[in-house]
């Protein structure tokens, strides 16, 4: 990645459920933290790649991680769904 971060999937957990929710995938970052929990799923254009959520108390879900620089995100969604692909 740019900046001299890495980022590595870690795990793919595949679904054999018929939903669209296809996976989710553990990533690190440059060996120093890992983010559980990215959601794979199918949508109307293909797979993406969704960050972890959690529910809220207002009963709407939130991401729990968000990235603010889309050339980042563009990059570990490319990852990420690579990964699922193998």
């Amino acid at each position: 990645m740019d900046n001299g971060i890495e980022i590595k999937v870690e795990r793919i957990h595949r679904l054999d459920a018929d939903s669209t929710l296809k996976g989710f995938a553990d990533i690190s970052i440059s060996g120093c933290f890992i983010i559980k929990g990215l959601r794979i799923v199918s949508g109307k254009n293909g797979l993406f790649v969704g960050m972890p959520q959690q529910l809220g108390k207002d009963g709407k879900w939130h991401n729990r991680v968000s990235l603010v620089d889309e050339a980042v995100k563009e990059k570990l969604s490319d990852l990420i769904l690579s990964a699922f692909d193998n």
